[in-house]
Protein backbone atom coordinates (compact mmCIF):
# COMPACT_ATOMS: atom_id res chain seq x y z
CA UNK A 1 0.00 0.00 0.00
CA UNK A 2 1.61 3.42 -0.79
CA UNK A 3 2.68 5.66 2.18
CA UNK A 4 0.43 9.09 2.96
CA UNK A 5 1.94 11.51 0.78
CA UNK A 6 2.60 13.48 4.02
CA UNK A 7 4.82 10.68 5.22
CA UNK A 8 6.41 10.35 1.66
CA UNK A 9 10.19 9.90 1.89
CA UNK A 10 10.44 11.28 -1.72
CA UNK A 11 8.01 14.21 -0.63
CA UNK A 12 10.80 14.84 1.79
CA UNK A 13 14.07 14.65 -0.16
CA UNK A 14 11.92 16.27 -2.84
CA UNK A 15 11.39 19.59 -0.95
CA UNK A 16 14.72 19.92 0.98
CA UNK A 17 16.22 19.70 -2.59
CA UNK A 18 14.00 22.10 -4.24
CA UNK A 19 14.69 24.56 -1.55
CA UNK A 20 18.59 24.44 -1.59
CA UNK A 21 18.74 24.62 -5.37
CA UNK A 22 16.11 26.94 -5.49
CA UNK A 23 18.21 29.10 -3.05
CA UNK A 24 20.59 29.36 -5.95
CA UNK A 25 18.75 31.61 -7.86
CA UNK A 26 19.41 34.58 -6.12
CA UNK A 27 23.04 33.82 -7.10
CA UNK A 28 21.92 33.76 -10.63
CA UNK A 29 19.68 36.57 -11.35
CA UNK A 30 22.51 39.12 -9.75
CA UNK A 31 24.93 37.15 -11.57
CA UNK A 32 22.66 37.82 -14.99
CA UNK A 33 21.78 41.52 -14.27
CA UNK A 34 25.55 42.10 -13.51
CA UNK A 35 26.58 40.35 -16.56
CA UNK A 36 24.30 42.90 -18.75
CA UNK A 37 20.51 41.32 -18.88
CA UNK A 38 17.96 43.17 -17.61
CA UNK A 39 15.15 42.05 -15.74
CA UNK A 40 12.85 40.34 -18.02
CA UNK A 41 15.46 38.49 -19.89
CA UNK A 42 16.99 37.24 -16.48
CA UNK A 43 13.25 36.13 -15.87
CA UNK A 44 13.14 34.69 -19.07
CA UNK A 45 16.25 32.81 -18.61
CA UNK A 46 14.55 31.01 -15.89
CA UNK A 47 11.46 30.44 -16.76
CA UNK A 48 12.54 29.06 -20.29
CA UNK A 49 15.37 27.31 -20.53
CA UNK A 50 15.26 26.67 -16.33
CA UNK A 51 18.20 24.42 -16.45
CA UNK A 52 20.87 26.07 -13.95
CA UNK A 53 24.43 24.71 -15.50
CA UNK A 54 22.82 26.07 -18.76
CA UNK A 55 21.74 29.24 -17.65
CA UNK A 56 25.30 29.85 -15.68
CA UNK A 57 26.94 29.31 -19.02
CA UNK A 58 25.58 31.34 -21.01
CA UNK A 59 25.69 34.64 -19.01
CA UNK A 60 28.96 33.44 -18.62
CA UNK A 61 30.15 34.02 -22.02
CA UNK A 62 27.90 37.39 -22.30
CA UNK A 63 29.59 38.28 -19.40
CA UNK A 64 33.50 37.71 -21.14
CA UNK A 65 31.87 39.73 -24.21
CA UNK A 66 31.05 36.35 -26.17
CA UNK A 67 28.32 36.85 -29.25
CA UNK A 68 25.09 35.65 -27.90
CA UNK A 69 25.29 32.44 -30.66
CA UNK A 70 28.46 31.21 -28.78
CA UNK A 71 26.35 31.76 -25.42
CA UNK A 72 23.44 29.69 -26.86
CA UNK A 73 25.60 27.14 -27.59
CA UNK A 74 27.52 26.62 -24.92
CA UNK A 75 24.01 26.78 -22.90
CA UNK A 76 23.01 24.11 -25.57
CA UNK A 77 25.43 21.57 -25.04
CA UNK A 78 25.31 21.66 -20.78
CA UNK A 79 21.63 20.94 -21.69
CA UNK A 80 21.97 17.90 -23.98
CA UNK A 81 21.94 15.48 -20.83
CA UNK A 82 18.55 16.85 -20.15
CA UNK A 83 17.21 15.03 -23.11
CA UNK A 84 18.59 12.01 -22.01
CA UNK A 85 17.51 12.08 -18.36
CA UNK A 86 13.97 12.46 -20.56
CA UNK A 87 14.16 9.09 -21.91
CA UNK A 88 14.75 7.83 -18.15
CA UNK A 89 12.35 9.21 -16.84
CA UNK A 90 9.54 9.03 -19.35
CA UNK A 91 10.15 5.10 -18.24
CA UNK A 92 9.77 5.87 -14.73
CA UNK A 93 6.66 8.72 -14.84
CA UNK A 94 4.65 7.58 -17.70
CA UNK A 95 3.29 11.02 -18.46
CA UNK A 96 0.36 11.23 -20.29
CA UNK A 97 -1.47 14.69 -22.65
CA UNK A 98 -0.18 18.13 -21.06
CA UNK A 99 1.64 16.32 -18.62
CA UNK A 100 4.17 14.90 -21.02
CA UNK A 101 5.10 19.12 -21.51
CA UNK A 102 5.10 20.00 -18.29
CA UNK A 103 7.48 16.89 -17.45
CA UNK A 104 9.31 17.44 -20.03
CA UNK A 105 10.27 21.22 -18.58
CA UNK A 106 11.38 19.97 -15.72
CA UNK A 107 13.25 17.02 -16.20
CA UNK A 108 16.57 17.91 -14.81
CA UNK A 109 19.37 16.79 -12.31
CA UNK A 110 17.13 17.25 -9.02
CA UNK A 111 14.23 15.61 -10.13
CA UNK A 112 16.37 12.59 -11.77
CA UNK A 113 18.16 12.38 -8.43
CA UNK A 114 14.97 12.48 -6.42
CA UNK A 115 12.89 9.82 -8.80
CA UNK A 116 15.57 6.57 -9.34
CA UNK A 117 16.83 7.30 -5.41
CA UNK A 118 13.24 5.44 -4.86
CA UNK A 119 12.23 1.41 -5.88
CA UNK A 120 8.27 2.04 -5.38
CA UNK A 121 6.91 3.11 -8.83
CA UNK A 122 5.10 5.83 -6.92
CA UNK A 123 7.64 7.46 -4.51
CA UNK A 124 9.74 7.62 -8.29
CA UNK A 125 6.49 9.51 -9.58
CA UNK A 126 5.81 11.29 -6.13
CA UNK A 127 10.29 12.00 -5.82
CA UNK A 128 10.17 13.37 -9.78
CA UNK A 129 7.18 15.84 -9.45
CA UNK A 130 7.81 17.48 -6.17
CA UNK A 131 11.32 18.13 -7.00
CA UNK A 132 10.80 19.04 -10.53
CA UNK A 133 7.48 21.68 -9.49
CA UNK A 134 9.46 22.65 -6.43
CA UNK A 135 12.74 23.94 -7.96
CA UNK A 136 11.32 25.54 -11.00
CA UNK A 137 8.82 27.60 -8.46
CA UNK A 138 11.46 28.51 -6.12
CA UNK A 139 14.32 28.57 -8.54
CA UNK A 140 12.31 31.27 -10.65
CA UNK A 141 11.32 33.34 -7.31
CA UNK A 142 14.82 33.47 -6.04
CA UNK A 143 15.91 34.47 -9.67
CA UNK A 144 13.45 38.00 -9.46
CA UNK A 145 14.79 38.04 -5.81
CA UNK A 146 18.43 37.96 -6.85
CA UNK A 147 17.71 40.17 -9.87
CA UNK A 148 16.11 43.04 -7.97
CA UNK A 149 19.05 42.80 -5.33
CA UNK A 150 21.81 43.20 -8.17
CA UNK A 151 22.06 46.65 -8.25
CA UNK A 152 22.10 46.90 -4.03
CA UNK A 153 24.66 44.13 -3.64
CA UNK A 154 26.93 46.29 -5.96
CA UNK A 155 30.21 44.11 -7.44
CA UNK A 156 28.80 40.55 -7.09
CA UNK A 157 32.37 39.55 -6.20
CA UNK A 158 32.15 41.10 -3.11
CA UNK A 159 29.20 38.90 -2.11
CA UNK A 160 31.48 35.65 -3.12
CA UNK A 161 28.30 35.01 -5.86
CA UNK A 162 30.94 34.43 -8.52
CA UNK A 163 31.97 31.39 -5.97
CA UNK A 164 28.50 30.08 -5.99
CA UNK A 165 28.65 29.64 -9.89
CA UNK A 166 31.57 27.88 -9.68
CA UNK A 167 30.06 25.75 -6.75
CA UNK A 168 27.20 25.17 -8.64
CA UNK A 169 29.32 24.02 -11.01
CA UNK A 170 31.87 21.30 -9.47
CA UNK A 171 28.52 20.24 -7.38
CA UNK A 172 27.27 19.14 -10.70
CA UNK A 173 30.21 17.76 -11.74
CA UNK A 174 31.65 16.07 -8.77
CA UNK A 175 29.47 12.93 -9.03
CA UNK A 176 30.66 11.87 -12.46
CA UNK A 177 33.86 11.95 -11.89
CA UNK A 178 33.90 8.41 -10.36
CA UNK A 179 35.53 6.23 -12.78
CA UNK A 180 39.61 6.96 -13.15
CA UNK A 181 38.89 7.74 -17.23
CA UNK A 182 35.89 10.53 -16.25
CA UNK A 183 38.60 12.27 -13.90
CA UNK A 184 41.58 12.03 -16.61
CA UNK A 185 38.87 13.55 -19.30
CA UNK A 186 38.17 16.34 -16.89
CA UNK A 187 41.60 16.75 -16.39
CA UNK A 188 42.85 17.38 -20.06
CA UNK A 189 39.61 19.33 -21.16
CA UNK A 190 40.60 21.77 -18.05
CA UNK A 191 43.51 22.05 -19.44
CA UNK A 192 42.48 22.01 -22.89
CA UNK A 193 39.84 25.20 -21.89
CA UNK A 194 42.68 27.20 -20.02
CA UNK A 195 45.00 26.81 -23.34
CA UNK A 196 41.84 28.14 -25.38
CA UNK A 197 41.08 31.53 -23.08
CA UNK A 198 43.68 33.67 -24.91
CA UNK A 199 43.36 32.60 -28.04
CA UNK A 200 39.39 32.38 -29.11
CA UNK A 201 36.72 34.46 -28.39
CA UNK A 202 34.79 33.59 -25.43
CA UNK A 203 32.74 31.28 -25.34
CA UNK A 204 34.70 28.93 -27.52
CA UNK A 205 36.62 27.29 -25.29
CA UNK A 206 34.36 25.82 -23.50
CA UNK A 207 32.97 24.21 -27.26
CA UNK A 208 36.41 23.17 -27.99
CA UNK A 209 36.66 21.11 -24.50
CA UNK A 210 33.27 19.73 -25.16
CA UNK A 211 34.52 18.20 -28.73
CA UNK A 212 37.66 17.08 -26.84
CA UNK A 213 35.41 15.18 -24.15
CA UNK A 214 33.47 13.66 -27.13
CA UNK A 215 36.12 12.40 -28.42
CA UNK A 216 37.97 11.14 -25.76
CA UNK A 217 34.62 9.56 -24.38
CA UNK A 218 34.47 7.64 -27.84
CA UNK A 219 38.52 6.59 -27.30
CA UNK A 220 37.20 5.25 -23.73
CA UNK A 221 34.20 2.93 -24.78
CA UNK A 222 35.42 -0.75 -24.83
CA UNK A 223 36.58 -2.02 -28.17
CA UNK A 224 36.33 1.68 -29.26
CA UNK A 225 38.98 1.68 -32.12
CA UNK A 226 39.43 -1.84 -32.65
CA UNK A 227 37.89 -3.76 -35.10
CA UNK A 228 35.16 -6.48 -35.19
CA UNK A 229 36.18 -9.99 -35.15
CA UNK A 230 36.36 -11.36 -38.17
CA UNK A 231 34.00 -14.61 -39.07
CA UNK A 232 34.98 -17.93 -40.20
CA UNK A 233 33.50 -16.90 -43.83
CA UNK A 234 35.92 -13.97 -43.89
CA UNK A 235 39.13 -15.89 -43.15
CA UNK A 236 38.43 -18.99 -45.26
Amino acid sequence: MPTAFRRSPAVRIGLSIAVATGLYGVSFGALSVASGLDLWQTVALSALLFSGGSQFAFIGVIAGGGSPIAATGAAALLGIRNAVYGMQLNMLVHPRGWRRFVAAHVTIDESLATSTGQTDPVEQRRGFWVAGLGVFALWNVFTIVGALAGEAIGDPKQWGLDGAAVAAFLALLWPRLQSRDAAAIAVVCSVVTVVAIPLVPPGIPILVAAVVAGILSWRARPGAGTPAPRTAEETS
